[in-house]
């Protein structure tokens, strides 16, 4: 179990902090020798040299099982990809089955009668030293709701996991947690993880909040990085920011299809970018620190770093949302359904949307409609009208029937919030921390492989900047002056920087969607449909497999 706990803080952690800092040093990373060769079983059943008791240990091991071996020769083919597929999904399965013991065994014991500071009846050694033993089936399930997202792509059962914890953190009242003990910060970290989870499955399926995001009984203090004392309140208020945008995309995708009243929904984009200008602010100023750090906090640095990139990415995926229709009018260039970007038709015999498609189509809407025409921007504060279809065959959110708007916003200034946002995600994935576990002598010269980085429940944001990006190259192609003031223009060579931006931007993004698809099969759709979409743009600068997994360590 040790080691496990260990591979915990080395690979996941970082990403998604559920458990509280280590409470020992780092050990060597000694991952499991293969039990057997892959034909000496059958992929759906693998032999088990060692099953952990504990639900959260096989949640994590399901994660673990994915991450190639370091001495696998052909990490990435067909056998071994089965191999580890095989053992991740008898892992997972192993968890939710020992959750489910775990919650019979609690429901047959008077639990209600039970003082906070007593130790759980069920019969077992904690997985982590300052985590109650009755938390593990709760984190357990939110490693697995990541599991079916990324690995499985199953986002009935993402949603189905994490309602199930978040049940189970409100039945143990984790969301009014007020007690000051050695196990405190544990339940504050369960609790908003929940919470955190739970949002993440409406962000991801664009479906409504079935809680109040500002719920008064949500009560629990925030947890704690000794480095950075605003770290997880900053988390926690982008989610927020971004499933409220998320929503707002809905209500006006609804409002445009039914021509009602626009005013409210245009209210709400002013609310929620003044609400995002106010994170930004927060995201950008130096951290506080809640007390000197000392050598025992130097894992817990990194986290807090990650979780501010975290923070940066989900803030600018909402911006990009709330500017998206205003700066794009939802064009849509991906040919297969990613997040709520809406869908292009091409023939199929073309692989990818055309990019000559897309400028062809925006050049023939109405002129005076400068938020989707890709015409250089023309300030007026004249009624816009006229979004038409891209094709009959386009996902229904692309279609728009042509009646007044009155955006707040002018589509230059969309345009610009678009453009810094995606950049800045893409630069954030980059600076993600790669996984850089203790190695014994002998294995630091054999593994020379940059390994994946896990839990990627925000790989919709990749999808958010990559296509803000595309639309923005395509804009830049023919000429618009949307990178300038309303009355400058831009030249040539400014173009050719910006476009640049735009190319190795798009590359980065493309090399984050490679890393994490190393280990998790459901994100080679995203880096597939990426990649695609950035060839038909850039012919001239096809890049490879190997060149995506080469590009800045990751």
């Amino acid at each position: 179990m040790e080691g496990r706990l260990n591979a915990y803080y080395d690979f996941i952690h970082n990403y998604f902090p559920i458990l509280p800092p280590r409470v020992s040093p780092p050990l060597p990373d000694e991952p499991i020798d293969n039990p057997a060769p892959y034909a000496a079983f059958p992929p759906k059943s693998p032999a088990m040299l060692y099953v952990p008791q504990s639900p959260l240990s096989l949640a994590v091991s399901a994660i673990l099982a994915l991450i190639p071996h370091p001495e696998d020769p052909e990490p990435l083919s067909e056998k071994s990809v089965i191999q580890r597929r095989a053992y991740a999904h008898t892992f997972a399965t192993l968890a939710s089955l020992k959750a489910e013991a775990d919650w019979d065994f609690e429901s047959s014991c008077e639990l209600s009668q039970s003082l906070p500071t007593q130790e759980p009846s069920i019969p077992r050694g904690r997985f982590h030293d300052h985590t109650p033993v009755e938390l593990e089936s709760l984190l357990a399930l939110l490693v697995l709701s990541v599991y079916e997202y990324a690995q499985r792509g199953n986002l009935l059962k993402m949603k189905s996991r994490a309602g199930q914890a978040l049940s189970i953190a409100m039945g143990k009242s984790l969301n009014r947690w007020m007690v000051e003990d050695g196990d405190s910060e544990a339940r504050r970290r369960a609790w908003w993880m929940t919470y955190y989870c739970f949002v993440q499955c409406s962000i991801v399926n664009s479906s409504p909040l079935t809680i109040n995001i500002n719920d008064p009984e949500f009560k629990t203090p925030y947890p704690k990085f000794s480095s950075d004392k605003e770290g997880w309140s900053i988390l926690i208020q982008t989610q927020q920011l971004l499933v409220s945008a998320t929503q707002y995309i809905t209500d006006l995708d609804k409002a445009l299809s039914s021509r009602t009243n626009l005013d409210p929904v245009f209210q709400e984009m002013q609310r929620l970018d003044a609400w995002a200008r106010f994170i930004l602010a927060r995201v950008d100023q130096l951290p506080t620190l809640a007390r000197e750090p000392d050598r025992s906090d130097y894992s817990e640095i990194i986290t807090a770093k990650s979780i501010r990139a975290m923070s940066r990415i989900k803030l600018s995926s909402a911006r990009i949302k709330i500017h998206r229709f205003r700066a794009f009018s939802n064009i849509p260039i991906f040919i297969k359904k990613h997040c709520d970007l809406a869908v292009a038709y091409t023939d199929e015999s073309n692989s990818h949307t055309d990019g000559n498609a897309v400028v062809a189509q925006a050049e023939t809407e109405d002129p005076s409609c400068a938020c989707s025409s890709l015409k250089p921007f023309q300030d007026s504060s004249a009624v816009e009208s006229s979004f038409q279809p891209s094709n009959s065959n386009a996902d229904s959110s692309a279609t728009q029937r042509p009646f007044s708007l009155n955006f707040p916003y002018s589509c230059q200034h969309s345009t610009s919030v678009c453009y810094q946002a995606a950049i800045v995600i893409s630069k954030m994935f980059e600076s993600l921390p790669i996984p850089h576990p203790l190695q014994k002598p002998y294995q630091q010269q054999l593994n020379r492989r940059i390994l994946p980085r896990t839990m990627p429940s925000f790989a919709c944001c990749l999808m958010q900047s990559s296509y803000a990006m595309l639309m923005l190259f395509y804009k830049a192609r023919v000429g618009v002056g949307f990178f300038s003031g309303p009355d400058e223009k831009d030249t040539e060579s400014s173009l050719a920087e910006h476009i640049s931006e735009l190319r190795y931007g798009l590359r980065r993004t493309i090399t984050a969607a490679s890393n994490y698809s190393q280990a998790f099969e459901a994100l080679n759709g995203m880096r597939d449909e990426i990649r695609g979409a950035y060839e038909t743009a850039f012919p001239e600068d096809f890049m490879g497999e190997g060149d995506a997994a080469a590009v800045s360590g990751g």
